[in-house]
């Protein structure tokens, strides 16, 4: 008796798609193989989109953006093996991007999972280290119970990755009676507490110069509407970290920009004249305090769903938990404002804003990168999507791309893993459709995950994808001349993008001359197709920023 008869017995491959169905699951990322071919034939008869992608480590990135922008589980699916490991770096990715997602993946079947067998290994034990859950399914009575586990334990309290390994013969078993998908839930705290919020107020009250740092938690909880009444209230400046871009806008006269970058840049000379810092929604692997508070000499009060992490540079004077905006709300009740002393947010908001008009009237060639920047901004509109990837451009992107809204420029700052845009692009999209999605990446980390061009154009996802060409890894070239004056093993060659991008069936584009690119971004992001940009950047600007910030001094 074959599953397509009308009397065969539902499967455990079944059960799991009712699982999912049940969680809301809208796409499952992924290849199929031998050993999971029962749950992606299931698919075929629910709800869900199954994407076939063409590496299981693109799969893994499309659901963890599909996360970041929804706050739901990201699903991606994977065979035993091989297939699995595949999976590992961006489910790793999502975990210290506290983004919720399950992976899901094939594993041998009990019969042989104990003794040394073919593409056998511990799959459990590799994922442990990188989720908050990882386990095997050991009978098929255990499915509804642990897929409602991992979705729970992806999406509550710090977001982060779970992982769930189903032995083929589990897979191909028939659904045991009782066995259902389970309810779902989501409990939440919400009031902050009283007694916690006055103790913030207390230390308020002694404070002649306040700062808010507004995190990648603030934007998770679609704190800013709260983060921007409070911030006016108070009349204090705001910095948010490469997560939180965004969620407070950058065009605020009380904005100060991002903090992050590898030197000591504008938005540092905020702290470096605050004596208290409200950190909101900020999560430690964002980046280090010890960049906003080298000394240790700041009072930070902590506001979150979730309990600060322990760091030396950031000793917790008040943690208020529990809705972000609701806690902001209930600060500002308690402490009136506004401060009388304050950080010159004009002078540093105006330092960015000159240096990205400097560089939108460079007609240089290559571009400068502050022109590939400028003219980005200038193509996108307000509630468009970047994804700049890790390396030179994302550090140009991060402290100089004004962003006025949450979850509209995507960076990885937690496991910084390069590769991730152009996969996490067909997500954003997916999610977004109505929105322009643009990848924004250097050539080393294009080529890593560049076969994604395809799963585009064959599942028919138009976005643009604009590649900034050196040559080499550059944020290492950059790091290297820093601290070596001199670099090695960085260099490479690159295929013509061009023919590359139509072999594809995508668009190609090659800038010659800088008056070109914003003219072609334009062309290219109004594009219902998927089109590739191969822009060349002069990156010896790298050297003269650092230089430059190192000889400004404040305060301001």
């Amino acid at each position: 008796m074959t599953a397509e008869e009308p009397d065969a017995q539902p499967t455990i491959a079944q059960l799991i798609v009712q699982c999912l169905e049940a969680e809301g699951v809208e796409y499952v990322f992924g290849i199929p193989g031998e050993e999971n071919i029962g749950l992606v034939d299931a698919l075929n008869d629910s709800s869900i989109r199954y994407v076939l992608t063409r590496h299981e480590q693109a799969a893994s990135f499309m659901a963890e953006i599909y996360g970041r922008l929804t706050g739901k589980a990201g699903v991606c699916s994977a065979t035993l093996g091989p297939g699995a490991i595949n999976l590992l770096l961006g489910v790793a990715d999502a975990t210290t991007n506290s983004t919720p997602l399950l992976a899901l993946s094939a594993q041998a079947g009990l019969d042989r999972i104990f003794k040394e067998s073919h593409q056998v290994v511990d799959l459990v034990g590799m994922f442990r280290p990188v989720t908050k859950w990882a386990e095997l399914v050991p009978a098929p009575a255990a499915v509804p119970e642990m897929v409602r586990r991992a979705f729970k334990t992806a999406q509550t309290e710090r977001p982060g990755a779970t992982y769930l390994a189903v032995p083929e013969d589990i897979e191909g078993a028939p659904v045991p009676p009782g066995a259902v998908p389970l309810p779902t839930d989501r409990v939440r705290a919400e009031e902050p507490s009283p007694a916690q919020v006055r103790r913030a107020a207390a230390v308020l009250a002694d404070a002649k110069a306040p700062i808010l740092l507004a995190g990648h938690g603030a934007a998770r909880d679609n704190a800013g509407a709260a983060l921007l009444a409070l911030a006016e209230q108070w009349d204090v400046p705001v910095a948010t970290t490469f997560h939180g871009k965004g969620v407070f806008p950058d065009d605020h006269k009380n904005g100060l920009g991002a903090v992050g970058f590898m030197r000591h840049d504008y938005a540092n000379f905020g702290f470096d004249a605050a004596d208290v810092i409200v950190a909101v929604g900020y999560e430690l692997q964002e980046f280090d305090p010890v960049k906003v508070n080298p000394q240790r000499d700041k009072k930070i009060i902590h506001v979150h769903r979730i309990a600060a992490e322990v760091d030396d540079h950031y000793p917790v004077a008040v943690g208020i938990e529990g809705d972000i905006s609701r806690s902001l709300a209930a600060l500002g009740a308690a402490v009136s404002g506004p401060f009388p002393t304050g950080v010159g947010s004009s002078k540093i908001r105006q330092l960015l804003t000159d240096e990205l008009e400097r560089g939108s009237g460079d007609d240089r060639f290559p571009l400068v990168p502050q022109r590939v920047v400028a003219d980005t901004r200038a193509a996108l509109d307000r509630e468009d999507i970047v994804l700049a990837d890790t390396g030179a451009v994302k550090m140009w992107m991060a402290r100089l791309y004004p962003t006025y809204a949450p979850n509209t420029c995507l960076i990885s700052n937690g496991l910084s893993t390069m590769g991730f845009a152009l996969p996490g692009a067909l997500s954003a999209k997916l999610v977004h459709p109505n929105r322009r999605v643009l990848a924004s990446v250097g050539d080393g980390a294009f080529l890593m995950n560049s076969q994604e061009i395809e799963t585009a154009v064959r599942e028919n996802i138009p976005l643009t994808v604009l590649v900034w060409v050196d040559d080499s890894y550059g944020l290492i070239e950059w790091k290297m001349d820093l601290e070596m004056g001199r670099h090695s093993h960085v260099k490479f060659g690159n295929p013509d993008l061009v023919k590359y991008a139509e072999s594809f069936g995508a668009r190609g584009y090659q800038i010659t001359a800088a008056d070109q690119l914003l003219p072609t971004l334009r062309e290219a992001l109004d594009y219902d197709g998927v089109s590739i940009i191969a822009c060349p950047v002069d990156y010896t600007e790298n050297l003269r920023l650092t230089s430059r910030l190192g000889d400004l001094t404040g305060p301001f």
